[in-house]
């Protein structure tokens, strides 16, 4: 009886998934984890505080983007992309990307950022045009993120700004802690003198 009554619907689960689009396609756009212990963030723009800078305005700070296996890669200076180890410390925001949206998937994505850290370690570094926000952006061109040659620093400040999450607690504070304490005093001073 069970025998008759497999035969008599062939379409096994497994078939329906694979008629659906297929077991290994739905892991394919499964991200990898982060680890927050080891610094890795698979397919993310990372960020971290400037201090002082970050402290008077609080949405600039220092940008990278990470390898498909989580490594950061930033513009740290002139003619030095770093890899795996942030100029301005360990990220304390980051914004996680899909390689569903890069024609070419992984290997699309890791191409467009090897090429953009090439290119930047030819290139003196400018605080105001061409930063640690325009290595990013030149990497999310050249894998045409999202179908898109148009990012640029300006894009990536006010979309990482609004959509980024923390890394937890301890992040939040690191980002948002000296600001708050250099508006009180402000405040203080303005208030009493």
């Amino acid at each position: 009886m069970p025998s008759s009554s497999a035969s008599s619907n062939p379409q096994q689960p497994e078939d329906i998934e694979r008629a659906m689009g297929g077991a290994e396609e739905h892991v394919s756009q499964r991200l990898p984890p982060i680890d927050y212990d080891l610094d890795r963030f698979p397919y993310c723009i990372v960020w971290t505080p400037i201090p002082v800078l970050t402290w008077i305005l609080p949405f600039i700070g220092h940008m990278g983007i990470c390898m498909s296996n989580g490594v950061i890669r930033d513009f740290a200076g002139p003619y030095l992309v770093t890899e795996d180890r942030m100029a301005f410390g360990r990220p304390t925001r980051y914004l996680r990307l899909h390689p569903k949206n890069v024609e070419g998937g992984s290997y699309a994505w890791d191409e467009g950022v090897s090429k953009a850290s090439v290119l930047y370690g030819t290139r003196m570094h400018n605080i105001f045009c061409d930063n640690c926000h325009s290595h990013v952006a030149t990497a999310l061109c050249n894998m045409q993120y999202k179908d898109s040659t148009s990012w640029n620093m300006i894009i990536l400040c006010f979309w990482f700004f609004v959509c980024a999450r923390y890394v937890g607690v301890c992040g939040f504070i690191k980002t948002w802690l000296p600001f708050l304490i250099l508006l009180t005093v402000v405040v203080l001073l303005a208030v009493y003198f």
